[in-house]
């Protein structure tokens, strides 16, 4: 069963959100990959342990011209080509075409029939 393994919180202001974030919950972030881009720690320092993993990143566009505002999420599957599919077979689009996140595994984004943007990632087992 796919189950919901990612979320980013989009931001204007990295900075003042990572604050607003650290202040109100007590999470915790490390700096990762890009430039302006945290892992949350929720649940201690080991965040591969955390069952929803979480990201804090500069707001963006997945669509152009269109935002992310709110918190995005991701799903893992285990066929990214699969759920590809079934995305197209079902009434949705696809918004963003497959790319590998290297030592993560392989993203794409997707617009459901209601108009709402989430990610699918089909986690490399081979990554550590």
């Amino acid at each position: 069963m796919a189950r919901v393994a990612h979320f980013s919180i989009n931001a204007g202001d990295v900075n003042r959100a990572r604050k607003f974030y650290e202040q109100t919950f007590g999470w915790k972030f490390e700096a990762w990959g890009p430039p302006g881009f945290y892992m949350i720690l929720m649940e201690g320092k080991d965040e591969s342990k955390q069952a929803v993993r979480g990201s804090l990143q500069k707001r963006r566009e997945i669509v152009t011209g269109v935002p992310i505002h709110g918190y995005e999420c991701t799903i893992s599957v285990s066929s990214i080509d699969e759920t590809i599919r079934a995305v197209e077979k079902n009434g949705g689009t696809i918004v963003m075409p497959k790319s590998t996140i290297v030592g993560v595994g392989t993203l794409a984004f997707f617009r459901d029939t209601e108009g709402n943007i989430a990610g699918a990632i089909e986690y490399d087992a081979n990554a550590e």
